[in-house]
């Protein structure tokens, strides 16, 4: 039996990774300013924050398996907190950069597979390890979903450097937490080699697709070019991998890990669950902010009907898992999102009240929620304890890649003025986001259905 006090420094760990991805974005006005920069440019250093991470998620969870999960988790906080830091401490943009999107990238580049590889074999029943995994992603909710409200509070009262002390602050709680309750029930291999050169690959590849994917809302060709080169240089990766596991030696992502069905099905339902979840907080956050002439802790606000659903459906993990199958609640998650966003369109669309977007919202976050967890589940169960290090890297390469590809989707449509008024713009981007999401359930209803839920020796 696993002590619940775990999972308490594995949630904050994904809460304050995931509340640093949404909370910069209602601050971008006040560092400009305060830094005598452009808008641009901070925007450049969150792109910049994105590139890193997903360029070294895989490499990152490759190492907890040379070097043990605990001590990559404290090595990941512990970067992350130095950068939190010099962000605090920055006085122009070459700093924000250096602490914001390059240490801090790389912390969470190094914290986040071991929080999903520890989570999975310090739980091994199925249950148990729902309700766990229900209680990570429920804080990852919660840390990008109030990320613009307390973001906007503590910039508006303390000053934007405050939430960067806050980052440090949660950091240093995790590290004393993880020093009270944390072990790492498997041993570190310091003789397994390292694939340096198809880290190199790997990161190269996702750096220029997720750069692509960036730069939609620019230029649609030279998003194109970046996709089509990314693409070449991951199928290079895979390549090489395989050529160098055939040779006896260890690659950095083993090709075992592709030959899943119910793994690789369960993986594209992770990057779409992303997708549309951060595309539609970009729409939904934009939409009441320009249309409905919010400003970011109104719109914070309004956006708690998700964060409430979320909270709901993921708490309840453990009690759906005894009761429904993983590919259950998945195809449940994808319907119930579809169904909040028809929901919000329509109310939307017959008033201006804020109580409109309240019901959609709820859905959306309930949906969310109910499906985020078994998804995770799905993919890591699929998996024996040697290759945890690899598939929790792919599958959060994997999430990352699906939410750089919300964002740019949503603000692709947004700003390519599709349709003649505004209005119609944000309804047509939720339109297509809920036309994916059906997209997500048909992909959901091909898991077998026996679920998993131990791992294989």
């Amino acid at each position: 039996m696993v002590a619940r006090g775990v999972l308490v420094p594995l949630a904050l760990a994904q809460f304050v990774c995931s509340f640093a991805g949404s909370n910069m974005t209602v601050m971008i006005d006040d560092i400009s300013r305060d830094l005598d920069t452009t808008v641009q440019g901070v925007q450049s250093a969150i792109t910049i924050f994105l590139l890193v991470m997903a360029a070294l998620m895989i490499p990152g969870g490759k190492l907890t398996d040379r070097y043990g999960r605990k001590v990559c988790l404290n090595l990941g906080l512990a970067v992350y907190g130095v950068g939190a830091l010099l962000s605090a401490l920055a006085p122009n943009l070459t700093v924000l950069v250096i602490g914001n999107s390059i240490l801090e990238g790389i912390g969470t580049a190094l914290l986040i597979p071991p929080v999903y590889i520890l989570t999975t074999v310090l739980f091994t029943d199925g249950v148990a390890r729902a309700r766990a995994f229900g209680a990570v992603n429920a804080m990852g909710g919660i840390g990008a979903a109030t990320g613009p409200l307390i973001g906007g509070l503590i910039a508006t009262t303390l000053g934007w450097r405050a939430a960067f002390v806050f980052q440090a602050l949660v950091v240093a709680v995790i590290i004393v937490l993880g020093r009270r309750h944390l072990r790492d029930p498997l041993p570190a291999d310091p003789t397994r080699t390292f694939d340096v050169g198809g880290a190199i690959l790997s990161a190269g590849g996702l750096s220029l697709v997720v750069l692509g994917i960036l730069l939609a809302d620019d230029d649609i060709r030279l998003t194109l070019v970046f996709l089509a080169a990314g693409a070449l240089v991951l199928l290079w990766f895979f390549l090489a991998g395989r050529a160098r596991e055939r040779r006896g030696r260890e690659p950095l992502l083993s090709a075992r890990l592709f030959r899943d069905r119910t793994a690789n099905l369960g993986l594209v339902t992770q990057n779409l669950e992303w997708l549309v979840l951060m595309g539609i907080s970009l729409v939904v956050s934009t939409y009441l902010q320009v249309v409905r002439g919010h400003n970011a802790v109104q719109t914070g606000l309004v956006l708690t009907a998700a964060t409430i659903g979320l909270l709901l459906t993921s708490l309840a993990a453990e009690r759906l898992a005894k009761h429904h199958s993983q590919r259950v609640l998945v195809m449940a998650g994808f319907a119930t999102t579809t169904t909040g966003i028809a929901l919000f369109l329509a109310l939307s669309a017959v008033s201006s009240g804020t109580w409109a977007c309240l019901p959609g919202l709820f859905l959306i976050g309930l949906g969310t929620g109910a499906m985020l967890t078994p998804s995770v589940n799905i993919v890591q169960s699929s998996f024996p304890e040697r290759l945890q290090g690899e598939i929790s890297g792919l599958s959060r390469s994997v999430s990352n890649l699906g939410s750089s590809l919300g964002t740019a989707i949503a603000g692709t449509i947004l700003v390519a003025g599709l349709a003649r008024t505004p209005e119609r713009s944000y309804a047509l981007a939720l339109t297509i986001l809920a036309v994916i999401a059906a997209g997500g359930l048909v992909t959901a209803a091909l898991l077998p259905r026996a679920d998993k839920v131990t791992r294989r020796g």
